[in-house]
């Protein structure tokens, strides 16, 4: 799989922005309402050079009376015409303002909808700050595009076609003279053009690295202080920061030398024609106030190009940051519904039945090695199952694989008959309810965490739920109850209080089948006598597969698999397996002789 951190070839030119205009379509109608703004404040300020000449030539040229006349009527003619060009780029200002958000608000929801859909695969070789990065910076510099520099784009590009049309109106040797020369210039603008968006994705690439890096080390805060890799951090962030700031350096040192050409280039030439247009009007070939127009609509011209040069820029990073959006996009699941899902089976009132047979699964990042090998297994409605073993010997990677986030290479998984890949995604992990062995919980109140296992259950059916689990007493003692907020991922909670939270959470949700993953392994021997008690009742009329390294808690289990290196090796109850004095015995013996020591 290529992942998004990987190195694509550049694009060579700026017709990566043609991604957004899936983005742009829905909005034509304002679209229209800006162009028509834009080319109304585009005629304005193409007006007004004429209304300048005719104001030198007919009433500064004329005398008395008829004179003052003339002045009065173009000056009030020319404030009119400031009247229209105000309101025009307000208007144009408003809507370009109002499609940018719209736009940006539309790609940001877009792309993290689709992040949100990938399978663990994706997540396995992408950091979360990289996303993150995308999700802000990059859309940023889209908005600033889509809000501002595309109409400036497109205004300066009216001003330049209308400028040199009423160049040469006014004057069509000195236009030629100065096309050619504008001509000569443009080339050199363009090819600089192309490394400034080279430098613009490359710095993109590192304020992301920098916001990933961030973003790894604060959710391990905890480990940081207590390794005291404070200073070290700093130091490293420091780095990354700094390789950002060298990398944008480079970026605004290009932009700056190229607005620099662009100015040079194009003023020296227009200075260089108005030269000449003020040796004509000494010879009488031109009048004051043809010049006065020529200098006016040739300001235009020069004030368009330097303008869309900056455009120009703006656009090329925002290119290098629509490339980047466009691959997250582009990112295809290896885990989605079929095009036509089989039905959900109807629940059993004992649950639901599961069969893997000739199972085989390598995780995409360690290809070579097998997670799990030829697994078989046949569980009937209703009965409980607890898998053990050592670590590594591919217990969690089996409950990954029930719930979809991973398709196995060979073999097949069953669900009450039906092959699990022919079932809607939702369908088959709205039947499951897990308790993981790493609990998350949400920055929210404590009603809400338990409430993600089911969102439309009621105040009452949460509060049953947490009495379940053990967990109604102590979220009482909090300070606002049910209504505390349990910190970003729980830090206001107890290792053993996250776990009672997310057993609160399976319950609710209510599935045929319940998937424990050490679900008591951070709970004190009181509160572990609680939540076991409850989970007790709630297995009942439900499938449920329990993994435990605490042997104690799978004793009372229907049966007990003992798996080691991806493979099934013992099966049986515990005093079977005792007695059998495989892998299973000796794992007890260790424990309950720790135990007693």
């Amino acid at each position: 799989m290529t992942t998004i951190t990987s190195q694509k070839p550049q694009k060579a030119s700026l017709a990566t922005l043609a991604g957004l205009f899936p983005f742009l379509a829905p909005y034509k109608r304002q679209f229209a309402l800006a162009g028509i703004a834009l080319l109304v404040a585009a005629g304005s300020t193409l007006a007004i050079p004429y209304a300048f000449k005719q104001m030198i030539d007919l009433g500064f040229g004329a005398a008395g009376a008829k004179s003052t006349a003339h002045v009065d009527m173009y000056f009030i003619a020319l404030f009119g015409v400031a009247c229209v060009l105000a309101v025009a780029t307000a208007a144009r200002f408003y809507t370009v303002s109002w499609l940018g958000e719209r736009v940006t608000a539309d790609i940001r929801s877009a792309v993290y909808a689709h992040v949100v859909t990938q399978s663990p695969q994706f997540f396995e070789t992408t950091q979360t700050g990289e996303v993150l990065s995308r999700l802000t910076t990059d859309t940023t510099l889209i908005q600033a595009v889509v809000g501002t520099s595309i109409s400036m784009a497109l205004r300066n590009a009216l001003l330049f076609i209308g400028g040199m049309v009423m160049l040469f109106v006014t004057s069509v040797k000195l236009s030629s003279i100065i096309l050619i020369m504008l001509l000569a210039v443009v080339l050199p603008i363009v090819l600089f053009g192309r490394r400034v968006r080279k430098l613009s994705r490359d710095s993109q690439d590192r304020i992301a690295d920098a916001s990933a890096l961030a973003g790894e080390i604060l959710n391990a805060m905890p480990t940081v202080q207590a390794f005291t890799h404070e200073t070290i951090e700093s130091t490293r962030f420091g780095r990354s920061v700094e390789n950002a700031f060298a990398t944008a350096m480079h970026r605004i040192r290009a932009r700056s030398l190229l607005t620099l050409i662009a100015i040079l280039l194009v003023f020296g030439a227009i200075v260089f024609v108005l030269w000449l247009g003020a040796h004509a009007v000494i010879r009488g070939t031109m009048t004051g106030g043809e010049l006065g127009q020529f200098i006016l609509y040739a300001t235009i011209v020069a004030g368009a190009i330097g303008a869309l040069s900056e455009v120009l820029g703006e656009a090329q990073r925002a290119a290098g940051a629509t490339e980047r959006l466009l691959e997250l996009l582009e990112e295809e699941s290896p885990i989605r519904s079929p095009a036509r899902p089989k039905p959900m089976p109807p629940r059993k009132a004992a649950g639901a039945a599961l069969a893997l047979q000739d199972v085989t699964f390598r995780y995409p990042s360690r290809p070579q090695t097998d997670a799990l090998s030829h697994l078989s297994i046949d569980i009937p409605a209703g009965e409980t199952v607890a898998v053990v073993g050592p670590s590594g010997a591919g217990k969690t990677t089996l409950f990954q694989l029930l719930l979809r986030f991973y398709d196995p290479q060979q073999g097949t998984i069953t669900l009450d008959g039906v092959d699990i890949r022919q079932l809607d995604l939702h369908a088959l992990r709205g039947a499951i309810g897990i308790v993981p062995q790493d609990t998350i919980i949400f920055s929210a109140n404590a009603m809400e965490n338990i409430r993600y296992g089911r969102a439309d259950a009621t105040d009452d059916e949460v509060v049953a739920a947490a009495k379940m689990a053990a967990a109604h007493e102590f979220i009482e003692r909090l300070p606002e109850a049910y209504q505390s907020f349990l910190g970003e991922r729980g830090v206001r909670l107890s290792g053993g209080q996250r776990q009672r939270i997310a057993i609160a959470r399976a319950l609710l949700k209510n599935p045929p089948l319940l998937l424990l993953d050490e679900a008591t392994s951070a709970l004190d021997a009181e509160s572990e006598r609680l939540v076991q008690t409850a989970l007790e009742a709630a297995m009942v009329n439900r499938t449920t597969l329990v993994i435990a390294h605490r042997l104690a808690t799978v004793q009372r289990a229907d049966r007990i698999l003992v798996m080691e290196h991806g493979r099934i090796v013992e099966t049986g109850t515990h005093a079977s397996l005792v007695a059998q004095g495989g892998l299973y015995a000796s794992l007890a013996a260790l424990q309950f002789s720790q135990a007693q020591a």
